[in-house]
């Protein structure tokens, strides 16, 4: 039986053992670096390499996607030009990041490290691998190697087998390289690679022999790389494992319709800067299974119907950055249940979004149209999202009218963190009545553009009353630029989209006056297949248009903007040389365009309150010229226009135009108020406002009201000049120096109002007596008034002598002031001073000082006396 004091000594004992052993690791390896108070213990016989530090760091295993504990040497960033020897033999990560390494692989320090499981050799200069006996021999003795980094080195090739000899390798890098070409067995042997990565390299094509030895291969990445189409089930090898695909920044134009076939388990899809100018709809219908789509940074124009339809498994969409995308259409994003988070922002054209652009979205829950042109969201698209919590519509032009009262309503609200019932194909239940609160994402930074009242105010704080229930239409500017070049026989395809409430109906105008627009089809006559009634040509005859413009001439019935899916073709029957074609949302084709067709078409939108126009010219471009060639329809036009006075009255006046190729296409009428006999001396004064409208085309006269009685103003008729508000400030300067035609003015005089007419005759002015006080003062004003006189020319005279310093004595002084006394005395001048003869005494000053303070010379004070 043990003692007690044996029993304390043992712990002790047990205490001073372990601290040896610890010493002697230490000693054992005088490189080695402390981490966490736990050093790696390096054995003896092979101890840190100088100059690198030898810890125990966390490593990610990318087949458990978990954090492990790893003995790491970290040799990164020692401008280090061959691996460091010898190397302790249980590393598990190696790192030799920025080096001046070339031949890494081929040395004869990596064959001791049989537990080596990460190797970094990237930023160094490595020109090849796999090409040495050395360096297949190396390989072979690293049956752990589980990732491979060989980033931004020189390597231009890889050749048949290069990593064969790694049958445990899960990821590779080979990015930012100088590779050209890769043999079709470059990754040979690589039956266990999880993640490839050869993004910005120089390959210029895809060879689906590339991936026949990767069967379990994840991630591919292949972006920045110069190819600009890629084969037919070119990863077709890849289906059954590949789960990320990314193809930003390669240059490609389009995409084949097989071009992404038996991508079955496809999750990820990444198209980030290319130059796409449309969705590749069909290609993406064949990945069923796509939940992350990016399309950031494309050339796509416009989002078309049908482009993102039942990709039933998407829940992130990216449409960011891309300079030309001008519109989204009807249904373009339709019947996507699991969407959750759709981003369209930093679109600096995207002008318009359908009502109906979002159907059965069912999940949506943030909805992100920041930094875009958007004047408005209407009512329709909010209420096709039964479960968005969130918008973001900082960073646009928004219109506060009715297009926007939903804002105000939806404030006003009660938050409910209830989500809609929906049905299973992703539509409420009840869609009118159920209760919820959109957040607005920067609510400080949503601001109103527009009416002028409500500019710079917050949407939030803009109440309902404050918007009025309908509006006028107002066209996109973004998906009809001003100008528009086409070659010769080629087809064109002009865009119009507008929002207004009601809704509005477009139509065309063509440079030589043809409309193009809605007929007038009653339901009788669609069932009998009558043929629709042909464009009518705006003749001379004068359309008169109010200052509302409710009576120019438009559509008077047909389907509205954004109607149903059929097409209304429309060819003039006196016009063989071209065939227009008008689609129902707004869009204009011609089709084998001559040069006749050249000019300026203007698109008209018009409602039961007003109108909207925006005109664009085409230019015909001839074979093999590089630039669009205008032709001077339009000029000749307006060139032959001219603006006269029909009428005048009291507040209104009725103006007219006529040209000699018909009616004008499209014009701004301004005036401004010159001068006003009735205006107050403080309206005089002030700066006339300038008032502007545009004029619908093919109109001829104007009514110009809500004019002041009996004032001039100067009414200027400007042509040509639609669309110069869309232009920079240097290319409108630039247009208006080569399209120098001058506004047609004329100044007309309001007449006076019959009250005014004959004013009565004025009475003759009274004259009242004056007030004692006003008599009080003006008597003694007239007693005091000689006295002050005298006083001041006394303190001048004083003052005078004050300043008079002769170079002589006191008795010369008094003498000679006394003799000047009585010379004054005797020409009266004194006497004068007293009598109240200020002239005198005003001369008399002026002579004494008549230089400067200095005693005159008797010639020159005999002058000045003989002057005054």
């Amino acid at each position: 039986m043990r003692s007690p004091s044996s029993a304390l000594l043992l712990p002790s004992r047990l205490l001073l053992l372990l601290c040896g052993v610890v010493l002697l690791g230490v000693s054992c390896s005088p490189g080695a670096a402390v981490v966490q108070s736990l050093p790696w213990r390096v054995p003896c016989p092979a101890p840190c390499p100088a100059r690198c530090a030898c810890q125990i760091k966390p490593w990610f295993s990318p087949v458990e996607s978990v954090y492990r504990e790893a003995p790491t040497v970290d040799c990164n960033a020692l401008l280090l030009t061959q691996l460091p020897s010898p190397l302790p033999r249980d590393t598990h990560t190696l790192r030799l990041q920025s080096n001046l390494l070339s031949s890494g692989l081929e040395s004869a320090a990596l064959r001791a490290l049989p537990n080596l499981t990460e190797l970094d050799l990237s930023q160094n200069r490595l020109g090849r691998v796999g090409t040495t006996a050395a360096t297949a021999r190396n390989l072979s003795l690293l049956p752990s190697l589980q990732s491979l980094h060989l980033e931004e080195n020189r390597l231009a090739r890889l050749p048949h087998g290069a990593f064969r000899f790694l049958p445990a390798l899960q990821e590779l890098f080979l990015s930012h390289n100088r590779l050209r070409s890769l043999a079709p067995g470059a990754f040979a042997g690589l039956g266990s690679l999880l993640r490839l990565h050869v993004d910005n390299n120089r390959l210029r094509s895809v060879d689906p022999r590339w991936f026949g030895a990767l069967p379990r291969l994840e991630v591919l990445m292949l972006g920045g790389n110069p190819v600009e189409v890629l084969p037919e089930q070119g990863f077709r090898a890849l289906g059954s494992s590949l789960r990320s695909l990314m193809l930003g920044g390669m240059g490609l134009r389009g995409l084949a319709e097989s071009a992404l076939g038996g991508l079955d388990r496809l999750e990820s899809l990444s198209f980030y800067d290319n130059l796409l100018t449309r969705v590749p709809a069909r290609a993406l219908r064949r990945v069923p299974g796509l939940k992350f789509l990016d399309l950031n940074k494309n050339r796509i124009g416009l989002l078309e119907t049908g482009d993102f339809r039942d990709m039933v498994h998407l829940k992130e969409l990216g449409l960011n950055n891309m300079e030309a995308l001008v519109s989204i259409e009807r249904a373009a994003l339709d019947n996507l249940p699991e969407l959750t988070k759709l981003e369209i922002t930093n679109n600096p054209r995207l002008s318009y979004v359908h009502p109906d652009a979002f159907s059965r979205l069912g999940r949506l829950e943030s909805l992100m149209l920041n930094s875009n042109a958007l004047s408005a969201l209407h009512r329709r698209t909010l209420r096709s999202l039964p479960s968005l919590r969130e918008v973001s519509l900082h960073s646009n032009p928004l219109r506060c009218d009715c297009l926007f009262r939903w804002a105000a309503e939806e404030s006003s609200r009660p938050h409910t963190d209830e989500v809609a019932p929906t049905t299973p194909g992703g539509l409420r239940t009840d869609a009118a009545v159920w209760p919820r609160a959109v957040r607005f994402i920067q609510p400080r930074a949503t601001l109103c553009s527009e009416p002028p009242e409500l500019r710079a105010r917050r949407v939030r704080d803009v109440s309902a009353n404050e918007m009025s229930a309908s509006c006028l239409p107002v066209i996109a500017p973004g998906p009809l630029p001003p100008h528009v070049g086409v070659r010769e026989g080629g087809s064109l395809a002009l865009h119009c989209r507008a929002l207004a409430e009601p809704q509005p109906q477009l139509y065309w105008v063509t440079p030589s006056g043809l409309r193009l627009g809605p007929a007038a089809i009653s339901h009788a006559a669609a069932d009998n297949k009558t043929a629709p009634a042909p464009p009518r040509r705006l003749g001379h005859a004068a359309s008169r248009a109010s200052a509302d413009l409710t009576n120019s001439s438009g559509p008077s019935s047909g389907e509205p903007a954004g109607g149903g899916d059929r097409r209304d073709f429309r060819r003039p029957p006196d016009d063989s040389s071209g065939n227009y074609r008008l689609l129902p949302e707004g869009t204009l084709e011609i089709l084998a365009v001559t040069a006749g067709q050249a000019g300026l078409y203007t698109c008209v939108a018009e409602n039961a309150l007003g109108a909207d126009t925006r005109s664009v010219t085409v230019g015909l471009r001839a074979k093999g010229r590089s630039t669009p060639r205008m032709y001077p329809s339009v000029r000749r036009t307006t060139e032959a226009a001219v603006l006269e006075v029909r009428e005048v009255g009291e507040h209104y006046t009725v103006l007219s135009w006529q040209s000699g190729h018909g009616g004008l296409p499209s014009t701004r009428l301004s005036w401004q108020a010159v001068s006003s006999s009735s205006s107050s001396s403080s309206d005089t004064h002030s700066r006339p406002t300038a008032y502007t409208t545009r004029i619908l085309a093919g109109t001829q006269s104007f009514n110009l009201t809500h004019l002041r009685a009996e004032t001039f103003y100067r009414v200027c008729l400007h042509l040509g000049a639609s669309g110069d508000s869309e232009l920079p400030a240097r290319r409108r300067r630039n247009r208006r120096a080569r399209e120098s035609t001058p506004p047609r003015c004329v100044t007309i005089r309001t007449k006076v109002p019959p009250a005014a007419a004959e004013p009565p005759e004025p009475k003759p002015p009274r004259l009242l007596p004056r007030p004692a006080s006003t008599r009080l003062v003006i008597t003694a004003f007239s007693f005091y008034t000689p006295h002050l006189t005298l006083m001041l020319c006394m303190g001048v005279f004083m003052a005078l002598v004050s300043r008079y310093r002769p170079e002589r004595d006191r008795e010369g002084e008094r003498k000679y002031l006394e003799a000047l006394r009585q010379e004054l005395e005797a020409r009266g001048v004194m006497a004068a001073a007293e009598s109240g003869d200020e002239t005198l005494c005003g001369c008399a000053c002026v002579s004494l000082d008549c230089r400067g303070g200095e005693r005159p010379r008797q010639s020159e004070k005999a002058a000045l006396l003989q002057e005054c």
